[in-house]
């Protein structure tokens, strides 16, 4: 299996080019593919909820969104050798769309941030098809499931937050002919360009989460889940050590 778990929850050891390819083979198969981001923080959160535990253990890429995942892979002496963002895989998926044909649907955010968003893949990726698109603002969940169904997606990003848009994607999933459901937060906004990411330096060395900070520093209390985070892996390691130790001197 593809995954490894911290606090009883499951993270995608697969690379980005891994799911791109395992992805194409799923949709030439008829089979749909779930997208979640998991950081330290949701990790903690799901530790101690059980619903949120739930959908990201059943998602097909619960994929390693935060750098602190990826150190305590190394600690735990596991595969991940580095991140795999939202944000840069729904580009590589969009990417994809483009080069294949396949038809995108975008839902989420305010109208004039998906709408600008749209506009500026479609400039960045000529042939991507964005077959349509909503705001977060409507209400009625059947209009919008109308919409993606008329529009005939083959992907579906949705950027309502989490975890409440992928409590939407898992209520209308069987409603849905889509073959890749991704929740993607406020990558609209970013791709809309109403907001910067961290320069790439700050990404490729893993300190976006710095670069957030230093920018915004009503952070501070959010950040302090990666600490916790690696704190309570260590300690589940240790646990574990322990009570292998003490089957063994049963024995």
């Amino acid at each position: 299996m593809n995954k490894e778990q911290y606090l009883g929850v499951y993270v995608s050891t697969l690379t980005y080019d891994d799911i791109l390819a395992d992805i194409e083979q799923r949709m030439a198969a008829g089979k749909k593919s779930t997208i979640i981001a998991v950081n330290p923080e949701k990790l903690i959160a799901a530790s101690q909820n059980p619903e949120l535990k739930q959908l990201i253990n059943a998602a097909t890429y619960p994929i390693p969104d935060g750098i602190g995942v990826v150190l305590a892979s190394k600690l735990k002496g596991g595969r991940l050798a580095s991140r795999v963002t939202g944000i840069d895989l729904m580009e590589r998926l969009i990417a994809l769309a483009a080069n294949k044909g396949y038809r995108v649907f975008l839902y989420g955010a305010k109208e004039e941030v998906v709408q600008k968003a749209k506009q500026n893949l479609e400039a960045k990726y000529p042939g991507l098809c964005i077959a349509g698109y909503m705001n977060g603002y409507v209400n009625d969940d059947g209009v919008v499931v109308r919409a993606i169904q008329a529009a005939n997606a083959d992907m579906l990003f949705v950027a309502l937050g989490s975890p409440r848009q992928e409590l939407w994607i898992r209520a209308h999933l069987d409603q849905l002919d889509v073959k890749v459901f991704q929740g993607v937060g406020g990558s609209f906004d970013v791709f809309a360009g109403h907001v910067k990411r961290a320069p790439k330096l700050f990404r490729t060395l893993g300190l976006e989460w710095f670069y957030r900070l230093i920018t915004d520093p009503k952070r501070f209390k959010r950040q302090l889940a990666l600490p916790k985070f690696l704190w309570k892996v260590l300690t589940e390691k240790e646990a574990a050590d322990h009570r292998t130790a003490a089957k063994e001197r049963s024995r």
